[in-house]
């Protein structure tokens, strides 16, 4: 398409001779407009990417990706079979059977909040992945009887709390009196304090003993919830009719990862494909600049054009010439601002941390994010995404000029020579 006589008059044009060097300017600063609004646009989605990634990783190492529920005041008796009927369909990775509600966490140095108290056994909560490999302080061994609890470690930091400290539970589903319902209150040893890397699940979740839970929610024997891991968490929808199958009419609430956390997914895509639109807007300014300086270029060039069409050259041959100088600033910007966002992206942990020591202060705030690190998952499909767009904005962006350029009139253009 470009042959030789276009791609050498267009490097010719490209390098700045003496009194050139404005037009120059401008194009270098369209190359640099482009490459950083690519790099900006790469990092930004990378992050979105890599927070969406990491979040639901999260979810699901805390929540399972089947929920199996009893109705509020009901359980799910006879449990074990139940269990062990599950973990027997093909598909489920582990069962965790539990007894969890919702209580006041309160202490001697007069803190309160609310929380969520799970009851599990030992060997579950060891095998849990958000907690299990991730005990700060204490050990699960002493994770028994009905004096144990394991707490996160936001909440041991807020309530001032270590190991062999007492945290107090109220529940509200309590015993009834003749002169009303009585909150059951009960104080538990500390034994464990895990880092879960949620902050709310740091704050706001405890687990007892399940035996210890079933006396303190009074569901002796049983449970009201059940966690299913699965082989294929996308195609959860898969192993859901054996499931129910193995319920056996049991009256429950059954629901997946993506039904139970469907408002948080959504959010982080809308803010994912807000954040790509918004961004975008700089590699479309950076485009109308690469307008700017080609049609400076062009009407610095009239003569040349002249006498190019005087000599024989076409139209079509202006029209390239032109094209090639504006392609190669945009592929050129697209080009380097890919490297840099994809280097950004590798080392963007040790960016923040170099940030946060020189500064003093703090970039990622997890108590507001949730997680503990600023993430980054480069998505391919997205970087695909970014460079199509830089590309095809930047060589949009040739066309008008080139055009004004092939219909140069060279009689008009010499006559003012």
């Amino acid at each position: 398409m470009f042959g030789p006589f276009e791609r050498a008059v267009a490097g010719r044009y490209l390098r700045a001779r003496k009194g050139e060097r404005f037009v120059s300017v401008i194009a270098t600063f369209s190359l640099v407009g482009i490459a950083l609004g690519v790099a900006t646009l790469i990092v930004v989605t990378s992050v979105m990417s890599g927070f969406q990634t990491e979040l639901v990783s999260r979810i699901l190492g805390a929540g399972g990706h089947i929920g199996v529920e009893a109705y509020a005041g009901q359980k799910i008796d006879g449990y074990e079979a139940l269990v062990e009927k599950l973990r027997a369909t093909p598909g489920i990775t582990s069962v965790l059977p539990m007894v969890d509600g919702q209580v006041l966490l309160t202490n001697d140095h007069g803190g309160i909040r609310g929380g969520l108290v799970r009851g599990v056994t030992r060997a579950d909560l060891e095998a849990l992945p958000i907690v299990g490999p991730h005990i700060v302080a204490g050990s699960l061994d002493a994770f028994t009887g009905d004096d144990a609890i394991a707490i996160g470690i936001s909440l041991a930091d807020s309530f001032r709390l270590t190991i062999g400290s007492r945290i107090t539970l109220v529940s509200p589903r309590g015993s009834a009196t003749v002169i009303g319902n009585v909150p059951r209150i009960r104080a538990y040893k500390v034994v464990a304090i895990f880092d879960a890397g949620l902050s709310d699940y740091n704050s706001g979740v405890a687990f007892l003993p399940l035996p210890a839970a079933q006396v303190f929610f009074q569901t002796p024997d049983a449970i009201n919830a059940l966690q299913l891991r699965v082989a294929d968490p996308e195609h959860v929808a898969r192993v859901l009719p054996a499931i129910r199958a193995a319920l056996d009419g049991r009256q429950v609430l059954l629901r997946d990862w993506r039904h139970a956390n469907d408002q948080i997914i959504g959010v982080l895509q809308v803010q994912k494909d807000t954040m790509f639109i918004v961004l975008g807007m700089i590699v479309l300014v950076a485009a109308f600049n690469v307008i700017s300086s080609l049609i400076m270029l062009v009407k610095d060039k009239r003569a040349d054009i002249a006498v190019l069409r005087t000599l024989g050259a076409g139209s079509g041959a202006i029209l390239r010439i032109f094209l090639m100088c504006g392609a190669f600033v945009g592929v050129s910007g697209t080009a380097i601002g890919t490297l840099i966002g994809i280097v950004f992206c590798r080392n963007i942990v040790a960016i923040q941390h170099t940030v946060e020591r020189i500064s003093g202060g703090q970039v990622f705030d997890s108590s507001v994010f949730m997680l503990t690190e600023l993430p980054s998952s480069i998505d391919w499909g997205d970087v695909a995404r970014v460079v199509a767009l830089g590309l095809i904005l930047s060589l949009l962006a040739t066309l008008y000029p080139s055009w004004r350029a092939a219909r140069t009139d060279p009689v008009e253009a010499l006559r003012g020579e």
